[in-house]
């Protein structure tokens, strides 16, 4: 079962929503990056997640990223299930697996609210 939270799933698929929809994409991978910190808990946002950012790396012609999430593709699930992922981590083949990152705070908020 999923650990995320209900308003953070709700974010996410508002974020991967607007990851498809800006026509800029630099603004995509912006998107992209934030659903990804939101969707670290669940093992099947994780790891769809890396399937879009693995197709906007393919639309870019970026081997380098689409290498890179090809691997996270692998081990997204099994991080997620295992509550092995580093928090903040915004997913991107440039940034360590294992990386972690400062959490913006209005996604830290969905992510952790209070009891």
């Amino acid at each position: 079962m999923s650990r995320l939270p209900e308003t953070a799933r709700i974010r996410y698929h508002e974020e991967m929503q607007a990851a498809r929809t800006t026509p800029d994409p630099a603004t995509r991978w912006t998107h992209l990056e934030r659903a990804h910190i939101l969707s670290q808990p669940d093992p099947w946002l994780h790891t769809r997640n890396h399937v879009a950012m693995f197709a906007l790396a393919v639309r870019q012609h970026d081997r380098r990223e689409g290498f890179g999430q090809i691997v996270r593709i692998i081990v997204a699930a099994p991080g997620s299930l295992a509550g092995r992922y580093p928090e903040g981590n915004t997913g991107r083949a440039r940034v360590g697996l294992r990386q972690t990152m400062p959490t913006p705070p209005d996604l830290d908020a969905l992510l952790h609210p209070p009891a």
